[in-house]
C-alpha cells in the first residue's frame, strides 16, 4: 500500500454488495484509500451491517426526516467533513444530488450504474434491456453531475443477454462485472491516473474520448 491514502466515503441505499467489493479491495491493499465512513439514506439497508462488520463508521441519514433536499444534503456534508472525506463513491445510492452538492464535490464523486450508458439511465435497467431484446447489457462507472446518470463515462463492462435470461440471472451477471469495474476505477482515481476537469475525463494524462472497456489486463490489476 502506498502512503497518503485518499479518505473516501461510500454512500448506498441497499444491500451494499458493491460497497463490500470496495471494502475487500481496500483491505487487500489494492486501492490506495481509507474508507473513512459510509452513509445510507435507509436505516434498514443491509450495507450498514457490512460496514459495521468491517469496523467502518456507519451513519444513517434518512432523507424523509428532513424538510428539504438542502437540509438533507447539509447533514451529509457535515458528516463527510467531520471525517475529512475527499472522494465520494456511490454504490447504489438512490438519491439525486442538487447542483450545489455536486459543485461542492466537483470531479470527486464516482457512481456505478447497471447499464451501458448512455442507454438506460435511471431505474429498472435490467427489465428495460429484456423488454428491448438487447443482445448486450453491462455496467458503467462515471463521474457524477447534477443530471441523472449523465456524467462523463470512465469504464464499462459488457455481458451477453441470453434468450433464457430473466431479471434475476441478468442482475447476477452484471453485478459480477460491477464488482470488478468499480474498485478498478476507484483505484485509478486514488492513484491519480484518472481525473475529470470541465467535463473531460483524463486517463494517464490523456483525454479519454470514450469510456474504457474492461479487459483481461485490467482484471489483473485487482489480483
Amino acid at each position: 500500500m502506498l502512503n497518503n491514502q485518499t479518505p473516501i466515503a461510500v454512500l448506498f441505499s441497499g444491500n451494499g454488495t458493491n460497497m463490500q467489493s470496495v471494502i475487500k479491495h481496500v483491505g487487500q491493499g489494492r486501492i490506495n484509500a481509507q474508507i473513512a465512513c459510509v452513509i445510507s439514506n435507509r436505516a434498514d439497508a443491509f450495507g450498514l451491517t457490512r460496514a459495521k462488520n468491517a469496523g467502518i463508521p456507519a451513519h444513517v441519514v434518512e432523507h424523509g426526516q428532513y424538510p428539504s433536499r438542502a437540509a438533507f444534503e447539509a447533514e451529509l456534508i457535515r458528516i463527510l467533513e467531520s471525517y475529512g472525506v475527499e472522494t465520494i463513491v456511490l454504490a447504489g445510492f438512490m438519491r439525486v444530488f442538487s447542483e450545489v452538492f455536486v459543485k461542492r464535490y466537483a470531479n470527486r464523486i464516482l457512481n456505478i450504474h447497471p447499464s451501458l450508458l448512455p442507454k438506460y439511465p435511471g431505474l429498472e435497467t435490467h427489465h428495460r434491456v429484456l423488454a428491448a431484446k438487447d443482445a448486450q447489457h453491462g455496467c458503467s462507472v462515471h463521474f457524477v453531475t447534477e443530471e441523472l446518470d449523465e456524467g462523463p463515462l470512465v469504464l464499462q463492462a459488457k455481458v451477453p443477454v441470453f434468450e433464457t435470461d430473466d431479471v434475476h440471472s441478468l442482475i447476477r451477471r452484471v453485478l459480477e462485472k460491477e464488482h470488478m469495474v468499480f474498485p478498478l476505477a476507484i483505484r485509478w482515481f486514488c492513484e491519480g491516473k484518472l481525473h475529470c476537469n470541465d467535463g473531460t475525463v483524463y486517463f494517464n494524462d490523456k483525454v479519454l474520448e470514450r469510456p474504457l472497456q474492461l479487459t483481461i489486463a485490467h482484471k489483473t490489476e485487482l489480483v
